[in-house]
């Protein structure tokens, strides 16, 4: 299976029965980024955690009386 990186339009070779080209045919809102792409943004993600000023905003569960 032959995939292509959302952020360098690399083209790679995936094993058809491999796990991650399962998730890729299963799933189409799945994007596929390759190796040096994803070691990038964790290295970039790592180095805003470190700063201590990046929030993951989620939203609030609310507490319904109904349900106890």
């Amino acid at each position: 299976m032959q995939v292509k990186c959302a952020i360098c339009d690399h083209v790679e070779e995936l094993e058809d029965y491999s796990l991650e080209a399962k998730k890729l045919r299963n799933r189409r809102i799945h994007m596929y980024t390759c190796s040096p792409c994803y070691e990038r943004i964790e290295y970039k993600t790592n180095q805003r955690h470190a700063t201590g000023n990046f929030q993951l905003y989620r939203k609030k569960k609310q507490k319904n009386d109904l349900i106890s």
